[in-house]
């Protein structure tokens, strides 16, 4: 891990310190792991309600001696930023206040990563820190039809967004995966189509699969309100589609780069900042 740990505007007081137990792991598919956490420190956990809910999970540098217990607020006031433990952004893909759970999807791509491996190995018992929640989406509900479209690494929140969706909305998903092994079960209203689209081994977010699809599908009458979130590029070309070539409104859209290929979170995250970032 090379990359310097990405700034942040948040705080203590913004996004509070939740320090979790892994309680248990699912295979959802062949490269998507769900990681069920809660324990004691659940009742730090203030649940908002936003669909796109999001958590940033803290990973200790290997080799450092942090404080113990680890306080992330106050290394981050304490050590230099090359120290700081590594953040990752994950959806909350469902919270269970009664049972004192939240469980958060994983993408496994074998050692690649951060995340992935951990979520791959992770065990009951194991600690899982994270700050938040944020978020800032929730479908309109005076939208005449619904358009959602993501990758693998959008596929948690989009799968959130179509189960929020009242049983008569109508609409279509686009969801890119590689192959059949990767198609998961997502409880969407009958009038919702979802459509899979499969890389069959080329890799992600090199190709124009998912813009394309969207480009050309046969589009419904009336106002849409779109969810369109995924890698950095697909995310651009997307946004060629709905505003320039389909004329919306902004207000109709809810765009953002979950990643970009080549450059692991933290790069990623100090792009933003800059023009090759800008969505």
């Amino acid at each position: 891990m090379t990359s310097v740990p990405a700034e942040t505007s948040a705080n203590r007081k913004s996004r509070p310190q939740i320090n979790l137990t892994v309680l248990r792991r699912e295979q959802l598919s062949a490269h998507m792991v769900r990681i069920v956490a809660g324990g004691d420190g659940f009742t730090e956990y203030v649940h908002n309600d936003f669909v796109d809910r999001y958590v940033k999970i803290a990973f200790p540098q290997p080799g450092l001696d942090y404080p113990e217990p680890l306080d992330l607020w106050a290394v981050r006031e304490t050590m230099p930023r090359e120290q700081w433990p590594y953040t990752r952004t994950y959806t909350v893909r469902w919270v269970d206040k009664a049972a004192r759970e939240l469980a958060i999807d994983f993408v496994i791509h074998g050692d690649e990563g951060l995340a992935g491996p951990w979520a791959a190995s992770a065990q009951p018992g194991d600690s899982l820190i994270l700050t938040g929640p944020g978020g800032g989406y929730n479908p309109d509900p005076t939208a005449d039809w619904h358009l959602v479209a993501g990758d693998e690494a959008a596929l948690p929140a989009c799968a959130a967004v179509i189960e929020s969706l009242p049983a008569d909305a109508t609409g279509m998903a686009f969801l890119e995966v590689d192959t059949d092994a990767d198609i998961q079960a997502i409880a969407a209203p009958l009038g919702l189509q979802l459509v899979w689209l499969k890389r069959e081994g080329a890799p992600a977010g090199g190709g124009e699969l998912l813009i394309n699809a969207v480009r050309d599908a046969e589009w419904p009458e009336g106002r849409v309100d779109v969810f369109a979130h995924g890698e950095r590029g697909y995310m651009k070309g997307l946004r060629e589609v709905l505003f320039r070539e389909r004329g919306l409104e902004r207000s109709q859209v809810s765009l953002s780069g979950y990643w970009a290929l080549g450059r692991v979170e933290d790069d990623f995250q100090a792009e933003k900042k800059l023009p090759i970032g800008k969505i």
